[in-house]
């Protein structure tokens, strides 16, 4: 062990005497491992309630979706199908009719976002069949006018499954307002009742059969886009890259990540800023070390002076002190590390914080480790603790021997 390193333990360890420099450094590796132990708690959570809002998302949606900037007939969809049948990592596919259309039940109205899907391609492009709770998905061609409804939705129309309910589509609408003509109404039969877990798919969403879709809308023979589904949803950025090659401008490529975009990017905000106040912790900490290794410094003039008129260079001086920050970031780091993930494996075993499973839909509050996460808390407490070192560790290598000695 170098010379630096023992005097820069023996200063950070010595127990001769309780003195106040003591109780600083002892404030600031506390202060260093409470703030590591919630960052890793708090960034746990979030992690947690990420993985889960995924998991919801991706399990119900499509893993890509192709928009056409404008309906397309057969001819201009029919290519673009049969080239991603031939492909090996995509699941499946379905072109699809959407829009917003008024649903009247009795004398309860609400307008809601209607897709229309091939039948026989709904379990392969969307999460839909294993969310069904009351009927089925059976939306085949020889079964005309069957919509399947979220439950929020169908719990607001006061409907069950069998109940007739009428659709207005505002295909027509402008002709009906001016008195020229009669809205597009459609009378659908509710064959199944879906719970997603998500309110704005389960209040505002609504499932039927692409002709039926292309008929509401006034679109026959036409189609909105296509929903993709892939072997493993990690393939759907580089599939979208090569649709974009091949097609151009033709259509938007959508992720999973892109249909909700505003959500992820809303939860990455919260994340950061998570992330910079507890650092604040950190910082505080570090001005405590600040304070301490002052302190130290000035307590330890002599032996500075007399370590210089022995031969020790500046630079080992300033290594010294600048040893005792890292250290305490090192010790604040692991202890940190060790408490916060002991904290998350006992909310993960034991549920500490429970949640109310008729309000939630988890029993408790999720945690999810990620290695990354603790990597970039210890490199920013390991750098803010050097960093305010780096102060003390310079003048004390600045000390002129001569001076302090001269009156020891």
């Amino acid at each position: 062990m170098r010379y630096e390193r023992h005097i820069a333990f023996r200063y950070l360890l010595s127990k001769k005497s309780v003195k106040f420099v003591s109780i600083i450094s002892a404030i600031s590796v506390t202060g260093v491992t409470i703030g590591v132990a919630a960052l890793i708690v708090v960034l746990s959570v979030f992690n947690g309630f990420g993985s889960l809002v995924s998991s919801i998302l991706i399990n119900f949606d499509p893993h890509l979706r192709i928009e056409s900037r404008t309906p397309l007939n057969s001819v201009g969809y029919q290519s673009v199908l049969d080239y991603l049948s031939h492909q090996p990592e995509v699941k499946g596919c379905s072109p699809f009719v959407g829009g917003k259309a008024l649903i009247v039940s009795r004398n309860i109205n609400r307008v809601v976002n209607i897709r229309g899907l091939e039948a026989k391609s709904i379990p392969l492009v969307s999460g839909l069949l294993d969310k069904i709770v009351l009927g089925s998905i059976d939306l085949t061609e020889d079964r005309r006018n069957g919509i399947v409804l979220g439950l929020i939705l169908a719990d607001r129309l006061g409907v069950v499954i069998g109940d007739t309910i009428s659709v207005v589509s505002p295909s027509g609408a402008e002709l009906a307002t001016m008195q020229l003509g009669l809205p597009l109404i459609r009378r659908f039969r509710v064959v199944g009742i879906y719970e997603s877990n998500n309110k704005e798919y389960d209040g505002y969403f609504a499932f039927t059969n692409l002709l039926d879709a292309q008929s509401l809308f006034g679109r026959t023979g036409q189609i909105d886009g296509i929903d993709i589904r892939f072997d493993h949803v990690e393939k759907a950025e580089s599939f979208r890259n090569e649709l974009q090659k091949k097609y151009g401008t033709t259509f938007r490529y959508l992720t999973w990540y892109d249909l909700h975009r505003e959500l992820y990017t809303v939860m990455q905000i919260e994340r950061w800023c998570a992330y910079i106040v507890l650092c604040l912790i950190i910082a505080v900490a570090s001005f405590n070390l600040l304070s301490s290794l002052t302190m130290t410094v000035i307590e330890k003039r002599r032996d500075i002076g007399i370590l210089k008129s022995m031969g020790a260079t500046t630079e080992s001086i300033r290594k010294i002190f600048a040893l005792q920050g890292f250290y305490v970031g090192i010790v604040g780091t692991m202890v940190g590390s060790v408490l916060g993930l002991f904290i998350v494996y006992l909310q993960e075993r034991y549920h500490l914080v429970a949640l109310d499973t008729t309000i939630y839909i988890i029993p408790a509050m999720p945690v999810e480790v990620h290695v990354v996460d603790i990597v970039v808390i210890a490199i920013a407490a390991l750098g803010l603790c050097s960093l305010a070192s780096r102060l003390p560790a310079k003048r004390a290598a600045a000390l002129d021997p001569v001076e302090a000695i001269r009156w020891e």
